[in-house]
């Protein structure tokens, strides 16, 4: 009896102490595995992913501060369902597998929803695993096509690369009358292939003859090879789907071997007048890329935008700064809407949304996609202005 007795009061004492530091850790909320956060929490946990150091940072940079702009202003106002939103940001470097990793970390921290990742490949290795979590995810700029394919709970705020490819077709023949087209791409970027690929469909439907297809690859400083051969053919036009870090070494060099094709491009050249020096501004005059808004739009709420971003740092907020910013805005919508951090109810939620935003109205094709206007930006004297309001479906 006795050494019964002993076991019996060791037990107790473990399930007392047990229940003594339940009691002093407060409990807590139970992460239920769908994404949701059961009981009483203060606040709501939002993921962010983006890459904050290493070559493609200043998308990731920019990105971050419109959604923080936002986040800031939505607790400002009561937060989300009455409670506080803290914005739990993890820097992936523009590497895939750290974007993994990092996902991985922030759902220890019990996110309800991820906004993010910002680049394409990053973004697609995350929604794989974010898929198998049912975990609500919303990538602000992530413009690869197959990111939101079979997978309902990933959406996107930009459009697709197809899409950009086909509206700067449709914009060549119908504002440049272009009828013959040279295309330059990164055969190692998903990105800059995709544009090219739906250009060169589409611009054949269209009837644009298609002169040169030439490429390069990740890394190459040296075009001239590939652009003389594009000089001699003379096309109306030159399209270079890639970023503005890579078009500011092409632009020069296309002109330095005689093309005087109107250049064409994507969102990445977003930021190409920035790294070209002012003297050199006549190398992408009249230069028209697609974009998701324009700073020159007179809408009231841009311009409030504008100008809360520019006294928040100091600066013009980019088109990936307006996309984070719609993007956080509309993960408010959905879960306001669904009266619930579920994941569930967030992801129905979000595919019935109707969202008027600084990049536009959207609403969700059955992809997850978003149907939306296109806006034409055209380079003058090294500033952006809106040349026109595209929609493709018109």
């Amino acid at each position: 009896m006795l050494r019964n007795f002993s076991k019996w009061k060791k037990t107790l004492a473990i399930m007392l102490s047990l229940m003594f530091i339940l009691t002093a850790c407060g409990g807590g909320d139970v992460n239920d595995g769908t994404g949701s956060v059961d009981g009483d929490g203060d606040k709501i946990i939002i993921g962010g992913l983006a890459p904050l150091t290493g070559s493609v940072a200043i998308y990731g940079v920019t990105a971050s501060t419109g959604a923080k702009l936002a986040f800031k202003e939505i607790n400002e106002n009561g937060g989300i369902l009455g409670k506080q939103v803290e914005f739990l940001l993890e820097d992936e470097k523009g590497d895939p597998t750290e974007a993994v990793n990092a996902y991985t970390k922030l759902l220890d921290q019990d996110i309800v929803a991820l906004l993010g990742d910002i680049t394409s490949q990053p973004t697609e290795a995350v929604a794989e695993v974010a898929k198998s979590d049912n975990m609500p995810m919303l990538t602000p700029t992530g413009t690869q096509f197959n990111i939101t394919e079979g997978r309902d709970n990933v959406f996107r705020v930009c459009y697709t690369d197809p899409f950009q490819g086909e509206v700067l077709a449709k914009y060549a023949t119908e504002e440049l009358g272009a009828k013959t087209a040279a295309v330059l791409r990164n055969t190692s970027s998903d990105y800059s292939d995709g544009v090219g690929k739906a250009f060169i469909d589409k611009a054949e439907e269209l009837d644009i003859e298609i002169v040169a297809v030439e490429s390069y690859g990740e890394g190459d400083i040296d075009f001239r090879a590939q652009l003389t051969k594009v000089a001699d053919l003379n096309p109306d036009v030159l399209v270079i789907p890639d970023y503005y870090e890579t078009i500011s070494l092409i632009a020069p060099q296309a002109r330095e071997v005689g093309i005087e094709a109107t250049f064409l491009g994507p969102d990445g050249w977003d930021g190409v007048a920035k790294n070209i020096d002012e003297s050199s501004y006549d190398v992408i005059e009249g230069s028209v890329f697609t974009n998701h808004y324009s700073i020159d739009d007179e809408d009231e709420r841009i311009q409030n935008f504008l100008a809360n971003y520019k006294k928040e740092y100091g600066e013009e907020a980019s088109a990936f700064a307006a996309l984070a910013y719609d993007g956080a805005y509309m993960l408010k919508q959905s879960m306001e809407k669904a009266g619930s951090t579920d994941s569930d109810a967030i992801i129905k939620a979000l595919k019935e949304i109707e969202y008027d935003g600084i990049t536009g109205l959207l609403t969700f094709d059955s992809n997850n996609n978003p149907i939306k206007t296109v806006s034409m930006i055209k380079i003058v004297n090294g500033e952006y202005k809106l040349d026109q309001v595209m929609d493709l479906n018109e």
